[in-house]
């Protein structure tokens, strides 16, 4: 059997693609693994966003809460898809609630190491950038497709 490292497991996912392997030795370093329980929130909105999360398995929902409604189901995130987006623009606070729906492992990346080692090295942080912008414009056009679906296209 095959012991998988930090870094082989984030070496293999798709949001790190072809990163060069001195930028990968980098991103490990502020690496750990994570474990939810279904139900258990990964974070809430308002609360600091100083990590983001590379889902290994299971599933997240991704939701907005108002006062006395229903959360709204932004999107479900699974296996092989990255969380969280937040930690790399100020003031560093997230904008959604993110709950585990079914046992999920996940990879943890520590944004202020990050956003560090990027400073350091921007072109580090311009390859983050390009594809956390990504995720970012998925975030947005799943929030549109929610909205037209709760207020309808007319």
């Amino acid at each position: 059997m095959e012991f998988e490292t930090l870094e082989k497991l984030l070496r293999e996912h798709p949001f790190f693609r072809d990163l060069k392997e001195e930028y990968l030795s980098l991103i490990v370093g502020c690496a750990r693994n994570v474990f939810y329980k279904p139900g258990e929130f990964i974070f809430r909105e308002g609360e600091q966003a100083n990590e983001f999360y590379i889902i290994r398995d299971g599933k997240i929902s991704l939701e907005v809460s108002a006062p006395g409604k229903k959360p709204i189901v932004i999107q479900t995130l699974e296996s092989g898809e990255v969380l969280g987006w937040s930690w790399i623009t100020p003031p560093y606070y997230w904008h959604f609630d993110a709950r585990a729906i079914e046992p999920t492992k996940a990879i943890a990346l520590d944004g202020r190491c990050l956003r560090n080692k990027c400073e350091e090295d921007h072109s580090l942080g311009y390859e983050l950038l390009k594809r956390f912008i990504t995720i970012v414009e998925q975030r947005l056009q799943a929030t549109r497709i929610q909205l037209l679906d709760l207020y309808g296209a007319g």
